[in-house]
């Protein structure tokens, strides 16, 4: 039997060690064990409420929950504006800027951007942020296309966009809103606080990449923004817009503009503008077809003011109807200026002053009124101040103080030069006469039944009949407007044709007005006409805008089933087929 051998041949190797040194090692790891038991339990049990909080705050985010902005009508319910579906497209770029080209371009094909070139070069450019803006407002349907590409790095944002149904019909007076769903022109803007409403928030966790992995709760429910019903009718707004374009197409003006007021209460029924934009496309917002001119531009009214003065002085006794006014040859000098008349029309009464529009005339009753009396009455009919409607961009238009006045300034404006007006005051102003001597202020919204306006008395009840009287002739065949005429509703009104200022001195251009209302017996509607610079060679009121006014008129008592009162007068239209005495300027 052989010997065993010996492991390695090494003496520590066959020391035997003390039992109590393994059983200390097998503690050690037994309590070691136990320890990390305890905390794990530790952390589970007794901590497990903060470290949530705590992952929660490095992971949870709070979103606005957006209001929806409120949806605008006119009078009949007819949408005008309202907020539709939309989706933001951001992207992250540390990750999209791995991305082949050719699935950029596909990107870009899909979303429409005409420049793939450049958008791939700005997200190159773009590798080390985290969120950057590649389209705005974006249809659903195109970005759900976008999302099917499953590109790296692209993110979706669901919001909403203002969508405008009527189009350039409407633009001037609904305006528009920013990308931001922000008012910036029109109604949009006037009320822009109550028809945004207030956005309310959403707590959600986002995993590291910025994700929503899950939506916790609502933390506040969103306000939404107010709908609004306007006084306006889209009906009678396309028929204005509709006469204006062939007015400036006609005449080959510059621009032209157009208001309709209900005579009764003041609303709004239309308001527009040449040139227009569409509010639907955001690259034509720029540019002075923004401009609204209804409300921002100031021009010298003419002989539209006539009214105004000649209803003063008889309102404060100075002269009747049937007062004669000599007019003598058709030329009057105060110190070293002339005002002339377009021929002379020698005795004539006050109702032939209006008819006629003789400057002399209207001249020689303005004299004879205080100058401090003339300016309180323009004041309370409207001009010199913004009207009470507040509407962006509205001008107070111009009238000196009455304590500077000179003889001849005060003549002048008489009949409606050396003052400045906006259209949009002018078609107020006529309220008085439309409501027996009641001003009415414009209203954009529409009033209910119960809570029309009564208005402020200006003129007596009579001063403002006998007014109406007067303008009526002025719109008949002896007067400067015979082409206002409608057939079956008897009309009145006055034209205007002022030249331009250029650098302080007149020019030869031209603004050819015209303002009336209809039907004289129980007038409904009042219209006001404006056309900057006609350039054919025709350029007086009763030429340009009065024809404008007929036809809108007729449209619209058509339109609000307004009964004729002038049944017959058809043979009395026909033959007016030469011009009118044009009005002097």
């Amino acid at each position: 039997m052989s010997k065993a051998v010996r492991f390695g041949g090494s003496e520590v190797l066959e020391t035997r060690l003390p039992a109590w040194r393994s059983r200390l090692v097998l503690l050690g790891l037994f309590l070691a064990f136990g320890g990390l038991i305890a905390r794990a339990a530790y952390l589970q049990i007794v901590s497990n409420d903060f470290l949530q909080e705590q992952g929660a705050k490095r992971m949870e985010r709070t979103l606005p929950l957006p209001a929806s902005r409120g949806t605008l009508m006119d009078r009949n319910n007819v949408v005008l504006a309202q907020s539709v579906p939309a989706q933001t497209i951001w992207y992250d770029g540390r990750r999209i800027s791995q991305v082949p080209d050719a699935k950029l371009r596909e990107l870009a094909s899909v979303l429409g951007i005409k420049q793939p070139d450049r958008m791939i070069r700005q997200i190159r450019a773009d590798a080390k942020k985290a969120f950057v803006y590649l389209d705005r407002q974006v249809d659903p349907d195109l970005a759900n296309k976008a999302r099917a590409l499953k590109v790296p790095g692209l993110g979706f944002i669901v919001e909403s966009k203002r969508y405008y149904p009527q189009g350039e019909t409407m633009a001037h007076l609904v305006g528009f809103t920013s990308i931001e769903d922000r008012g910036q022109e029109g109604v949009e803007l006037a009320f822009d606080q109550a028809l945004t409403g207030e956005n309310g928030e959403r707590s959600v966790l986002r995993d590291r990449l910025g994700n929503i992995i899950e939506e916790t709760r609502e933390l506040r429910p969103p306000v939404n923004g107010q709908d609004m019903v306007l006084s306006v009718d889209a009906d009678v707004q396309y028929i204005v817009l509709s006469e204006l374009k062939k007015a400036v197409e006609q005449h080959k003006a510059k621009a032209a503009a157009a208001v309709v007021l209900d005579a009764k209460s003041g609303e709004l029924l239309a308001m527009a503008n040449i040139p227009t934009y569409d509010p639907n496309n955001r690259s034509d917002l720029h540019g002075g077809k923004l401009r609204n001119r209804v409300f921002t531009d100031m021009f010298e009214p003419g002989s539209t003011l006539k009214p105004f003065t000649v209803s003063l002085a008889m309102n404060e006794g100075k002269i009747k109807p049937t007062s004669k006014i000599d007019t003598g040859n058709g030329h009057l000098s105060i110190g070293p200026a002339t005002i002339h008349d377009t021929k002379a029309h020698g005795l004539i009464t006050v109702d032939e002053v209006i008819q006629f529009s003789s400057n002399i005339g209207t001249t020689k009753i303005a004299l004879d009124l205080d100058r401090k009396d003339m300016w309180d009455f323009f004041h309370m009919v409207g001009f010199g101040q913004a009207p009470a409607i507040s509407f962006p961009g509205s001008v107070a238009g111009r009238i000196r103080p009455w304590k500077t006045w000179r003889p001849i300034e005060q003549a002048t404006m008489s009949y409606g030069h050396g003052i400045s007006v906006s259209l949009i005051q002018l078609a107020q102003a006529y309220t008085i006469f439309a409501n027996k001597g009641r001003f009415v202020p414009v209203s954009l919204i529409k009033h209910e039944d119960h809570n029309m306006p009564q208005g402020q008395q200006v003129i007596s009840p009579d001063v403002a009949a006998s007014m109406l009287h007067m303008l009526e002739l002025a719109s008949g065949p002896g007067g400067t407007a015979p082409r206002a005429q409608v057939q079956g509703y008897r009309v009145a009104g006055k034209t205007g044709t002022a030249h331009k200022q250029e650098g302080g001195r007149y020019i030869n251009k031209y603004v050819s007005s015209y303002v009336g209302l209809a039907p004289v017996s129980d007038p409904r509607v009042i219209v006001a006409v404006m056309v900057d610079e006609p350039s054919t060679g025709v350029y007086y009121g009763g030429l340009v805008a009065a024809p404008v006014f007929s036809t809108i008129v007729k449209s619209v008592l058509t339109r609000l089933n307004v009964q004729p009162d002038a049944v017959g007068n058809g043979d009395q239209l026909r033959k007016m087929v030469q011009a009118p005495a044009p009005e002097a300027m």
